[in-house]
């Protein structure tokens, strides 16, 4: 049995859980394909648990063609259809929709030279925030999240409220909010690049 102390929220009982807390969670990403694909799942996840979301992960991956931006910005009606028929995926056609707009929304944002990457690492100095919640609340949302979400939204993204940009914010590592027990306090974590 697994005694290793992480955060309270994270599932012991589902090892993708455990692995996507232990090597994702709080630690800085840079790659562009992981950056894109984080966004359009944490939208998708909204009124949702993650751990559905992420359950479903691989077959998003595959249904998204390994979240090709310029293939999805195409994706046709045929394609919308297929997708909506997915049980791999969270079947709703506004989701669906979005993610196919936020392909042409960061394409976009490409052509004008800015990777997500640089841009929203440039949100914080590119260095992490490391928060220490001594309850282990952790807030839906921040000014710093309601900024991002706004602008996104100016940008022509779709589902990026402000309490979806700060689990993403968590999810890509800009924000560090790990437990004060947990190991991956404790240790010190690499970058995730491609």
């Amino acid at each position: 049995m697994d005694t290793t102390t992480r955060c309270s929220w994270a599932n012991m009982a589902n090892p993708k859980y455990i692995a996507y807390h232990d090597h994702e969670w709080g630690v800085p990403c840079h790659d562009e394909t992981t950056l894109f694909e984080m966004l359009n799942l944490e939208g998708a996840q909204a009124g949702l648990s993650w751990e559905t979301i992420l359950n479903k992960r691989d077959t998003y991956r595959a249904a998204f063609d390994g979240w090709d931006a310029e293939k999805i910005a195409r994706y046709d009606d045929a394609k919308v259809a297929a997708l909506l028929l997915d049980p791999g995926i969270v079947r709703n056609r506004l989701k669906v929709a979005a993610a196919i707009n936020n392909a042409k929304a960061y394409l976009r944002m490409r052509e004008a030279g800015l990777s997500l990457d640089q841009y929203l690492w440039s949100f914080v100095d590119h260095q992490p925030i490391v928060n220490d919640w001594p309850d282990g609340g952790r807030p839906a949302r921040t000014e710093l999240s309601d900024r991002i979400s706004k602008d996104l939204g100016k940008r022509g993204f779709k589902f990026v409220g402000s309490t979806i940009i700060y689990a993403y914010m968590q999810g890509i590592g800009m924000v560090d909010d790990h437990d004060r027990a947990c190991i991956c306090r404790q240790r010190p974590r690499e970058a995730r690049r491609a």
